[in-house]
């Protein structure tokens, strides 16, 4: 099956745009684990497992690769929930979910250099990293590329079993965070505070709460998803260079 020039370029013009909401809603996560006041639901197990492992209880793996861990736990969840159902384009997942681990040490790193030495400064990460995330997560859907893994769970079991979506993602969200507090146990002898805190139960509402509120105002994204005749200029002469026409 020949794939149009058209096609081609506009699913490289999609994913580029949703690799860009991805490298945002890394920097809203890895805010809110840099406010100390507890992580986002996504990230609250693999941080657990990063501190464990800085106290020399785990392996001393970043917060990104025990992201990747999960979400390869996550889809291979997905695989057992959906069995025949399972789509092999899912897997893509996979490829999804290594970049979103890559771009969460990234912004880990670039986040490092912000001062949260006081509870204001706290809270001001936990609410901007929470409002970025939301915005981010709202264009990533726009994407309507293959979900993020955490998504892809939830959707699965929700198909299979018929619930309601919303009923299935919190109640996914609260085994994640309840995990996330096992986990802590298991190593620390105590709650999780920095990870499992009163800035996750904020980030798990408010975050939905950005994403219902920007969307009636992402039209722009919409059209700068379908406008991209500069893009596609610069692709077809970028072609013409590498693979010129031949003679005859």
């Amino acid at each position: 099956m020949r794939i149009s020039k058209d096609v081609a370029i506009g699913f490289v013009w999609q994913h580029l745009l949703l690799l860009l909401s991805m490298f945002f809603m890394t920097f809203g996560v890895a805010l809110c684990v840099r406010s100390n006041l507890g992580s986002g639901v996504i990230s609250s197990i693999p941080m657990s497992f990063t501190l464990a492992g800085e106290a020399g209880l785990a392996p001393g793996w970043t917060i990104g690769g025990y992201t990747n861990i999960m979400n390869i736990i996550l889809v291979m969840a997905q695989v057992v929930v959906l069995r025949r159902r399972f789509e092999p384009i899912q897997f893509f997942q996979l490829l999804i979910g290594f970049i979103f681990g890559m771009f969460l040490d990234i912004n880990m790193w670039l986040t490092s250099f912000f001062p949260y030495s006081t509870l204001a400064a706290q809270i001001i990460a936990q609410l901007v990293g929470a409002t970025v995330l939301g915005c981010a997560v709202a264009a990533e859907i726009r994407c309507g590329s293959v979900t993020m893994p955490g998504e892809g769970i939830q959707v699965a079991i929700a198909c299979v079993t018929g619930k309601p979506f919303p009923v299935i993602k919190i109640t996914v969200d609260t085994i994640l965070v309840v995990l996330a507090v096992i986990s802590g146990f298991c190593f620390f002898g105590t709650w999780p505070w920095t990870v499992v805190g009163p800035g996750t139960l904020f980030a798990m509402f408010y975050v939905g709460y950005v994403v219902k509120l920007v969307n009636p105002h992402l039209g722009w994204f919409d059209r700068l998803l379908d406008y991209r005749p500069g893009f596609r200029r610069y692709i077809y002469g970028l072609a013409r260079f590498i693979y010129p026409k031949r003679e005859g």
